[in-house]
């Protein structure tokens, strides 16, 4: 009896080991992969930064205003005009939809003495 309890303890701690050394590699390896992903988004952050400022930098005022100048006749482009601005209350608003009734309540009979005795 003891040597098949010996055996089950063997088996079980072999196991156990077993279980322990596959735990640690998929811990390694998911510890690896999140490294990677946070490298990847502070890449990612980077680049992005870089692009905001590339964007800032096109989007000067007195550069864009160079570019209006030189292609102002190829793009056929036109002075602003205080005439071509309108005021708000030429904007036409779409109307407010009408909701439909979805549960309707017969209101026909609440002046009605009848109903008086029925209420609480």
């Amino acid at each position: 009896m003891r040597t098949v309890l010996y055996i089950l303890t063997t088996l079980g701690v072999i196991g156990l080991a077993f279980w322990a050394y596959r735990e640690n590699y998929a811990t390694q390896a998911a510890l690896s992969e999140t490294r990677d992903l946070r490298q990847d988004i502070r890449e990612a952050h980077e680049r992005l930064a870089v692009l905001r400022a590339e964007w800032a930098y096109l989007n000067r005022p007195d550069r864009l205003r160079d570019l209006a100048e030189i292609n102002f006749d190829r793009l056929g482009l036109l002075e602003l005009r205080p005439e071509q601005f309108g005021f708000v209350d030429q904007v036409a608003y779409p109307p407010d939809p009408i909701l439909p009734i979805t549960n309707p309540v017969d209101v026909s009979n609440l002046g009605d003495a009848s109903n008086e005795e029925a209420r609480p």
